[in-house]
């Protein structure tokens, strides 16, 4: 296996008790997040429990026991409808599709951790499990490094900026002035002048670089700046300038830097936050199919105080922005509630709806789900699409070994 397959399909393993799993009902895609809601919390107090480990990768999430030996139930990526969590009792849970069943049929596999912040980063994990897989699938959608570096925008042709020091060449207002007195290069010449003589007229010894610099700015020829030294830039090659400087510095710091799932829980809570290397453009537009309160969260471009936090409502999207205010304290515009930080933020107004439109959801949906397999032939009450189950011999589902009703 090459090295780019090894890296695109390493896993990141972790350990949790797994409860059960149970038959989710065949509704809308808000109404199931809401009922499996509703089951995690019925079942907060469950005492059945199973040690297991679980790992994650691009390619889908695989169960074994506590050993990590025995292959308990295996999911492929393309089975699994969304992932969700209640950090408050520990609980972390996804809905998927089980090959040979009804596309209809669902289960909700749950399984606890032994803190809150366990269930945060499995969740975390199953999430960005997603957004890698889809921009595996989808790399034309993938943010581009212009992007990434605060280099889009810029125009396509920006002007050189001169270098006379490099071709050795005085800066000085004589040596400017005095251009006029080199020599003709034979190249510069035309063929049809080379047999000609140049006639080059006599300079005044009274005549100076400086009185003729003089001279001409009297006469409006030319303005007081224009012997002025290259090196000094205008204001629009300055700020070009310090923009690819900027987006230079970007593209070092992630030159050789591949997305991951092994990063600590604060770089995978902002790159699930903000759908980390997918395009502005496609994210907005996979957040207006995901689950109801998901939300996407960047950084403004202009301020480091700023973030807009766009979340997907029944109305749609909707705009949120969120400011420091000078007691270093997180504070949507034009509420008064303060926070300590932006996680605090979000965790508030993901258990209170508050002056939102609804209240923010830790689910995602998989943008890469396939579940059905199956379609409907006449005479007949259920026939697979292409004669046999479609199967993906190096990441087949398992049978379920622990389902618990």
């Amino acid at each position: 296996m090459s090295e780019t397959s090894s890296r695109k399909t390493r896993t990141e393993t972790k350990f949790a008790e797994y409860v059960g799993s149970c038959v989710v009902e065949e509704c809308c895609l808000d109404e199931k997040t809401w009922l499996v809601y509703e089951l995690l919390r019925s079942l907060k107090d469950c005492s059945r429990r199973r040690a297991v480990t679980l790992k994650f990768s691009t390619k889908g999430v695989k169960v074994y026991d506590a050993d990590g030996v025995t292959l308990l139930m295996a999911h492929s990526m393309r089975r699994i409808l969304f992932s969700t969590c209640r950090p408050s009792d520990s609980q972390f849970a996804f809905v998927a599709h089980n090959p040979g069943c009804s596309p209809d049929e669902l289960y909700c596999h749950l399984f606890v951790g032994s803190q809150p912040c366990e269930a945060r980063v499995l969740n975390l994990l199953l999430c960005r499990a997603f957004q890698l897989a889809y921009l595996e699938k989808h790399p034309e959608q993938a943010e581009s490094e212009e992007t990434a570096s605060g280099l889009e925008g810029l125009p396509e042709d920006i002007p050189p900026l001169p270098s006379l020091i490099a071709d050795g060449v005085s800066l000085s207002v004589s040596a400017l002035v005095s251009f006029r007195r080199a020599p003709f290069q034979g190249e510069l010449i035309p063929d049809k002048m080379a047999d000609k003589k140049l006639s080059v007229p006599a300079v005044s010894p009274a005549c100076s670089p400086t009185l003729v610099r003089k001279k001409a700015i009297r006469n409006k020829v030319l303005r007081s700046g224009a012997y002025r030294s290259f090196n000094c830039d205008s204001q629009t090659h300055r700020s070009i300038q310090e923009k690819l400087n900027r987006g230079w510095r970007s593209l070092d710091f992630q030159v050789g830097k591949s997305f991951s799932l092994s990063e600590t829980q604060d770089i995978l809570t902002e790159a699930v936050w903000s759908f980390s290397g997918i395009h502005r453009d496609s994210s907005s537009s996979l957040l207006r199919k995901d689950i109801l309160g998901a939300f996407l969260l960047w950084q403004n471009p202009n301020s480091s105080k700023s973030w807009s936090l766009s979340v997907r409502t029944p109305f749609g999207l909707q705009g949120y922005q969120i400011d420091r205010n000078p007691n270093g304290n997180y504070i949507l515009k034009h509420l008064q509630n303060e926070f300590n930080s932006i996680e605090a933020l979000i965790d508030h107004f993901t258990e209170v709806k508050g002056e939102l439109l609804c209240s923010l959801n830790s689910a995602r949906l998989n943008h890469c789900y396939e579940g059905e397999d199956f379609v409907r032939g006449p005479g007949s009450s259920l026939h697979q699409a292409t004669g046999k189950r479609v199967v993906d011999s190096e990441h087949a589902e398992e049978p379920l070994s622990l389902r618990q009703h």
